[in-house]
């Protein structure tokens, strides 16, 4: 049977719609995996547009065409068709090495735009193979039309208008638990939990578990909920693009028993112990099913954007929140939107990705007939050294203003010299607090992330770390550093260009110290060029030197620009 001889006769189900008399008949779509959990919101908002006639194919004679996408003849049977867009809704989005991206091909082989819904990052980034074709073809061809990264991007491009320096991108999707749960996500989910997966942070790649980094957020609308990172095209395609020094994916299961239950299982594959819990898809999902009645069916997305421009640092949000049952049409709405575009000859031809292909007030326009509200917040973030120095800040060299401008998590390297008092006290004590041992020329890693009002900063000395939280008191110049159990007032001083740390007061958990035991820091900062420079000793009354340690340290990682 050929694709032409497959399609029904008349409107599928009735919403298809006629062309009207005298006029051009209606663009054919050709949706495929237009059955499933996402593909079928996305049909019924293209029957909903004027001028189309959505045809939706799969393998099940239930569908208006009958379609195997593994077909050795699968060009000539869409070229049958004649339609006018090909979406690929089903995937999976991994293309096989001896026929890699057969539906796009086929799709620009007769002629048609193509859209997919791709969620894979290397999918999603190596569409661009396919420019030329699709050029030649005067088609476009467009992948990861979706949540993410359709729709995130098109969150960023807003929020970043005006900020020169990205220090963070971040994007959360939260599903209501009565949502439907499609077979090819959840195994999508479970493929990767646990799975070591490669994120920029601080502007260096690092491997962090699928499924770990718990964490709760709070949504407006949707309270707070446990999130975890995951897979996505952004983590691989917004450091490039956005020059963000960290890019950040998390998703969360509105119940806690079943988002905190898939960590507990991740658990064994980052041990070792499992290869992979996707084999366990269809059992999960019958599991997840017993707890449908609980729970909601409002689910959110917030796309969060950290950085720098002319008037000052801040945090920029931009939330959705979907209701009475249409978070799984978050999915589908750039698909809408673009649908649009490509009738309307607004996309340009080529092969790429869905970076900024659209905007939030398109999206908004598409999706004016779901239950969604949209939100933006600003609000701005000083750094600590910031909030507690004042207008003395800004005289200080730029190599300490930039050490201290920590709006999400900065990472330095270097070189230290460390020398060490003697005695069993002093030792005692530098291990009690986690201060590096004696070395004459040594490696340093010190990373700052700031965590609500206060920042974590992580020194680690040729392998040995401490760890220490700084905040602002409320009162001028002052901060508070916390070493374990003890908890210094530090004044900050600026003495010409160096910043220095004298200790004002101490206590060991509740208990103020009294001033013969405070500690004496003869501590300061300062710029060697772009280096910034240390020379930190600590000294005890009636004991002298516990530790002093002096080098210069600078920016770690790769931080590229942004394009415009």
């Amino acid at each position: 049977m050929t694709a032409a001889e497959s399609e029904r006769s008349g409107p599928p189900r009735g919403a298809d719609l006629p062309a009207p008399e005298g006029r051009a008949e209606p663009a054919r779509i050709l949706l495929i995996g237009g059955t499933g959990v996402f593909g079928s919101r996305l049909a019924a908002g293209l029957r909903r547009m004027p001028g189309v006639r959505v045809l939706v194919a799969g393998r099940s004679a239930g569908t208006d065409v009958v379609l195997d996408r593994s077909a050795p003849d699968l060009a000539a049977r869409l070229a049958a068709l004649r339609p006018a867009i090909v979406i690929d809704a089903a995937g999976p989005f991994q293309p096989p090495s001896d026929a890699p991206y057969a539906v796009a091909r086929a799709a620009v082989a007769c002629g048609a735009h193509y859209l997919d819904l791709s969620d894979d990052a290397a999918f999603t980034a190596g569409i661009g193979a396919l420019d030329g074709m699709a050029k030649a073809a005067g088609v476009a061809v467009i992948s990861g039309v979706s949540s993410v990264p359709g729709l995130s991007s098109a969150a960023v491009e807003e929020l970043r208008v005006g900020l020169s320096d990205i220090h963070l991108i971040e994007s959360v999707i939260l599903p209501g638990n009565r949502a439907p749960r499609g077979l090819s996500v959840m195994r999508a989910i479970l493929s990767q939990a646990g799975q070591p997966l490669e994120v920029r942070c601080a502007g260096r790649a690092q491997a962090v578990p699928g499924w770990g980094g718990l964490q709760r957020l709070s949504l407006p609308g949707l309270g707070a909920r446990w999130t975890s990172v995951i897979g996505a095209p952004d983590l691989a395609l917004f450091p490039g693009r956005y020059g963000a020094r960290t890019v950040a994916f998390r998703a969360g299961l509105e119940l806690p028993v079943l988002h905190l239950g898939l960590w507990a299982l991740s658990l064994p594959v980052r041990w070792g112990l499992f290869r992979s819990l996707a084999p366990a898809a269809p059992l999960m999902r019958r599991l997840a099913g017993l707890f449908e009645p609980f729970g909601t069916d409002r689910g959110g997305m917030r796309v969060r954007v950290i950085g720098r421009g002319p008037s000052g640092a801040e945090v920029r949000d931009w939330t959705l929140l979907a209701e009475a049952g249409d978070g799984p049409q978050i999915p589908a709405l750039p698909g809408r939107v673009m649908v649009g575009k490509l009738l309307s000859g607004a996309a340009a031809p080529g092969a790429r990705v869905c970076l900024g292909e659209f905007s939030l007030a398109e999206a908004r326009q598409a999706g004016a007939d779901l239950a969604f509200s949209f939100g933006r917040q600003d609000r701005p973030r000083i750094p600590v050294f910031e909030q507690a120095l004042g207008p003395s800040f800004a005289a200080l060299p730029e190599a300490v203003r930039d050490l201290h401008d920590v709006l999400h998590m900065r990472r330095w390297t270097g070189t230290a010299r460390v020398d060490r008092g003697s005695g069993l006290l002093v030792r005692a004590i530098c291990a009690l607090v986690g201060f590096p041992p004696a070395a004459a020329a040594v490696p340093v890693e010190v990373t700052m992330e700031r965590r609500g009002d206060a920042e974590i900063w992580v020194r680690t000395f040729g392998g040995r770390r401490f760890r220490s939280r700084l905040r602002a008191t409320g009162r001028p110049g002052e901060v508070s550093e916390t070493f374990g159990p003890l908890s210094f007032c530090i004044r900050l001083t600026r003495v010409g260009e160096t910043l220095t740390y004298p200790v004002a007061g101490g206590r060991i958990g509740p208990v103020p110290l009294p001033r013969w035991l405070l500690p004496q820091s003869l501590s300061a900062e300062g710029a060697d060029g772009r280096a910034a420079t240390f020379d930190v000793e600590v000294r005890l009354p009636g004991i002298g030197r516990l530790v002093r340690y002096r080098g210069r340290i600078v920016e770690a990682g790769d931080r590229r620009p942004a394009k415009s």
